[in-house]
């Protein structure tokens, strides 16, 4: 029983963890990608506001970094989304029903 219970903890602590993960990765999204769209619009500059012309260049890291923290979050909170759960077990059953079938209908043909 108290094995049971010590796998119950790693688990919750690894859960934990994983969470505690992403939200740091998305504190540093947001500050970094906010200085950098400061950086690119000049306000850092000494003297006048020198105003850049807003374009590809100033979103494309935040873009990018955002498709990998978007992923980041789906593997983090994967187990809240009912429609990835649902996903893995049809495909399991639909993978199992195949073989079932496959060796069923092996031998068929003797």
């Amino acid at each position: 029983m108290e094995n049971f219970n010590k796998e119950k903890y790693d688990r919750a602590t690894k859960k934990v963890k994983k969470i505690k993960d992403f939200y740091s990765h998305l504190t540093v999204y947001i500050v970094i990608n906010s200085l950098l769209i400061l950086m690119h619009l000049g306000i850092f500059q000494i003297g006048a506001l020198n105003l850049n012309y807003i374009g590809w260049s100033m979103f494309s890291t935040p873009f990018f970094w955002g498709i990998g923290l978007f992923f980041h979050g789906l593997n983090v909170f994967q187990g809240n989304f009912s429609f990835f759960r649902n996903w893995e077990d049809k495909k399991m059953k639909e993978f199992m029903d195949q073989e079932e079938n496959d060796k069923s209908g092996s031998n068929k043909w003797k």
